[in-house]
């Protein structure tokens, strides 16, 4: 009897390398090495070692300095490490110097990594046609190098996408599908602009935030619906719009793609036309993980973001989910135990600097649904007076929060 074959992708182990330089010190420069190892394993790989130097900018020709990089050639060859991956944007000349001096290994920079996972999650032909554009001209300036890579036929991470079946070596070529794909997103956002313009004057509500921090639980939870969401980077790529009715009073709701410190020039652009749910929203929940260590760095990147699709002045709440994650508790009025960040109760959460200098805003956990009936009365109300402002005559229908169930 013949052996059945194993079709499951083989787990690559990684290293990860990353600078400590004037634009991040050594705390920062940690934190997007431990971010870029979620980024590895979202997309499927196993770090198993990180790598930082300390220089005034990246070597030119291998990143880091020639002493790091014996270091990092011997441990590669010593673990037989499958993967390599830079957390900054290599140039075509650093990937051509790196890849051969690492003997053909493969290696790849924090872009094409998530370039790799946009490919992986990508459902719709408009999610679909927007990461071929970005992963197209990523490799436009690269095509010495990353050809070779396609002539050995490898797959796995950093393999997905253009040119896994067909070596195409003409720049012209590669003009031309960059062309094609531009004007495929063109009519695709023309037919979703025309869907958005049919959904009528309704008030519309955009979930946005940093990638990871419980969007898709909460659409899942005031929405009653099922949303793809997973502990994992970049679980939601497509803006996914449902009617959603809190009280008695209907509007829609959209969960939007996530983002993310360093994010790739090409993608921020081909995803431009997805963020236009926000551009177009009346209010829009800036979903915060309260328990990420980092959170008000994240706050600042969605912050930059939303100014970037002058967005920045719309109607925003921070809403501070996962309040179960950093050790919220249901204090007892005898309770004298010492205040610290770890135990501070949500009436104290309310008060703290984190609430005053994010006002308005919110602190829930989708997951326990933790203060969920205040903030499912906070929406109603804001969405009400937008609707009042619209609609003056029917102001009627929608009584004050006080007067409903709100459930």
């Amino acid at each position: 009897m013949s052996t059945p074959y194993n079709t499951k992708e083989k787990e690559e182990k990684a290293i990860l390398v990353g600078v400590i330089n004037q634009e991040q010190n050594e705390q920062q420069a940690q934190e997007y090495l431990d971010e870029l190892a979620f980024l590895a394993e979202t997309a499927g790989a196993k770090p198993v070692h990180q790598f930082l130097q300390k220089l005034e900018k990246p070597n030119p020709k291998t990143f880091v300095g020639t002493g790091k990089f014996e270091e990092i050639i011997n441990y590669v060859e010593e673990y037989e490490i499958d993967l390599i991956i830079f957390d900054d944007e290599l140039s075509p000349s650093q990937l051509r110097n790196i890849e051969n001096l690492l003997k053909g290994r493969k290696v790849l920079d924090r872009t094409n990594l998530i370039l790799d996972i946009f490919a992986k999650r990508a459902r719709t032909a408009h999610a679909k046609t927007q990461v071929e554009l970005a992963q197209y001209q990523y490799l436009l300036p690269r095509l010495t190098g990353m050809w070779t890579h396609l002539e050995r036929q490898r797959g796995g991470i950093g393999m997905r996408g253009p040119g896994e079946t067909e070596i195409e070596t003409d720049r012209r070529i590669i003009r031309d599908k960059i062309a094609k794909l531009k004007d495929d997103l063109r009519k695709i956002d023309k037919q979703m602009s025309t869907q958005r313009k049919n959904r009528g004057k309704m008030v519309r509500v955009a979930l946005v935030g940093y990638t990871n921090v419980g969007k898709s639980t909460i659409m899942n939870l005031i929405s009653k619906s099922e949303v793809f969401a997973e502990n994992k980077l970049f679980a939601t790529l497509d803006t996914t719009v449902r009617k959603v009715v809190v009280g008695n009073l209907p509007f829609l709701l959209s969960d939007t793609v996530g983002f993310i410190r360093k994010l790739p020039h090409d993608l921020v652009e081909s995803f431009k036309s997805t963020l236009d749910e926000v551009r177009e929203s009346d209010i829009l929940l800036h979903v915060v993980d309260i328990s990420h260590p980092n959170f008000e760095e994240q706050i600042d990147i969605v912050n930059r973001t939303l100014n970037e699709i002058d967005s920045s002045e719309k109607n925003v709440v921070v809403i501070f989910n996962k309040v179960d994650a950093y050790n919220y508790v249901k204090k007892d009025e005898d309770d004298l135990t010492p205040k610290t960040k770890e135990n501070l109760s949500l009436e104290e959460l309310k008060k703290s600097w984190m609430a005053k200098n994010n006002s308005p805003c919110l602190f829930i956990s989708a997951k326990d649904k933790i203060n969920i009936e205040e903030f499912k009365k906070d929406i109603y109300r804001k969405v009400r007076d937008f609707h009042i402002k619209r609609y003056p005559y029917n102001d009627f229908l929608y009584p004050d929060v006080e007067d409903i169930d709100i459930n």
